[in-house]
């Protein structure tokens, strides 16, 4: 009994004994632990560090890289193929710079290329061809009239062309244009069409009108009026510039053969992108112009003012020696391209129908082919047991 006494306590004692090293251990384990949390942050915070740095450095190289881009590039007003109020003799033989044409009037507020009046058309027009070859043109513009919505038409053009003072069907301008075409078109002839055969466009081709669109003619393309010059445009964006109470903008830049267009109508001075296509080649000595057209659906077409600006541009030696070439006919290098894009656009619905049934095809012939292989080697493989 007396031994049995001491084999307890000393049985007791190694059970305790463990248990007091499995906590030593533990709180090692945890000053361990909280040693490898605290390694753990530490390398996380310097990640995040790392991170925001870099992201700052690019931050800052980009902010460098505007303002460079800034820097070379300086603009000054051209009074000469400029509009603006007071409108002081335009229209009038010998005064001024600029030539009505049509139904276009001076107000004092803006010169009206169109009354909101059935068949009407009008136009104003540069007397002086313009030789510069980097430019931009701010337009202030004004379309509002008593027609409700896609009650109203017809839209508003700004011209950069050989020819001048031609009246015409492409927003009051001639057809089979040579130089640049920039239309706020107002109304959705193709739409229409397709409404009245009761077809509908798929949701990828579908527009929202009024809309902007730019357009290079060589004097042998004509435009598209019933499908809204869709064939041969270079882009564009929806623009609701209807009856706005606020200013509304378009923004004409050509640089480096580049065509940027840019709208500002959300009264907010922000300019938005609208289309940015590169080698675009326009000639020099065209004239600038604007117009307007209305037909059984009428509108306000005005022009509060037209500024042109000369930009000087900083370019290298290769970029020289590239534009030294004499343009004499407007073109587009990637013209081809935009014509494919806008056909694959076009055939969206059946290329999604036939591209979606030719996957489920192939899909459903691995399946089989897998199954078929999968059965042979299974089969095969049962066959060396025997």
């Amino acid at each position: 009994m007396q031994r049995r006494i001491p084999m307890k306590t000393n049985v007791i004692r190694w059970r305790a004994e463990p248990n007091a090293t499995m906590a030593a251990a533990c709180s090692s384990c945890e000053s361990c632990g909280s040693a490898t949390d605290l390694m753990s942050k530490a390398k996380s915070m310097r990640l995040k560090s790392l991170w925001t740095f870099i992201l700052l450095i690019l931050t800052v190289r980009m902010s460098l890289a505007e303002e460079e881009d800034d820097h070379e590039m300086e603009e000054f007003l051209k009074r000469e193929f400029s509009l603006s109020k007071p409108y002081q003799g335009v229209g009038s033989l010998g005064s001024s710079h600029w030539e009505l044409m049509g139904d276009a009037m001076v107000t004092t507020e803006q010169v009206r290329l169109t009354p909101d009046m059935q068949s009407r058309q009008g136009a104003v027009w540069s007397r002086i061809p313009c030789h510069l070859k980097d430019w931009e043109m701010q337009v202030h513009f004004k379309i509002h009239g008593q027609g409700k919505k896609n009650l109203n038409g017809d839209g508003l053009a700004i011209w950069y062309t050989k020819e001048r003072v031609q009246k015409g069907p492409v927003f009051g301008n001639k057809d089979n244009f040579t130089g640049l075409g920039v239309f706020v078109d107002t109304y959705p002839n193709e739409e229409k069409q397709l409404e009245a055969q009761k077809k509908r466009y798929t949701p990828r081709t579908q527009r929202i009108f009024p809309f902007v669109l730019a357009m290079v003619g060589n004097g042998s393309i004509s435009y598209d009026h019933e499908r809204d010059g869709r064939p041969t445009e270079l882009g564009g964006c929806n623009a609701m510039v209807r009856n706005l109470k606020h200013d509304s903008f378009l923004f004409i830049r050509y640089v480096r053969r580049r065509l940027t267009v840019m709208i500002d109508i959300d009264g907010q001075h922000e300019w938005r992108d609208c289309l940015d296509i590169p080698g675009v080649r326009l000639p020099l000595g065209y004239y600038f112009g604007a117009s307007a057209i209305t037909g059984d659906l009428s509108d306000n077409h005005d022009i509060i003012s037209l500024k042109l600006y000369q930009l000087t541009v900083l370019r290298s030696q290769k970029e020289e020696e590239e534009e030294e070439e004499e343009i004499t006919i407007p073109s587009v290098d990637n013209l081809d391209l935009v014509r494919w894009s806008q056909k694959e656009e076009g055939m969206s619905g059946i290329a999604i129908f036939f591209t979606a049934l030719f996957s489920m095809l192939g899909c459903i012939f691995l399946i089989v082919i897998g199954i078929v292989v999968y059965s042979h080697w299974n089969e095969s493989r049962r066959k060396r047991f025997y």
